[in-house]
């Protein structure tokens, strides 16, 4: 768990794919112990609006055309 971030900075991020969200912070599954980011799309859905991912996957890089950019990155 050491690479887990411990904070996280609220305000909009951008997905790799161009969607934008706003990162409220983050959470702790009681069971497992996982540490999440806790975000809401600002984009119509009909799903719920509050989201999750596991901080070491919201965080990380991603290849796209040959480049290595992150998953989510802070326009804020």
């Amino acid at each position: 768990m050491s690479d887990t971030p411990r904070t996280v900075r609220p305000g909009v991020y951008e997905h790799y794919k161009g969607a934008k969200y706003f990162v409220l912070g983050l959470s702790r599954n009681t069971e497992t112990g996982e540490v999440c980011v806790v975000y809401r799309p600002l984009y119509e859905t009909d799903w719920p609006q509050l989201v999750h991912r596991e901080a070491r996957m919201f965080f990380e890089e991603v290849v796209v055309d040959g480049r290595r950019v992150p998953r989510f990155r802070c326009l804020e």
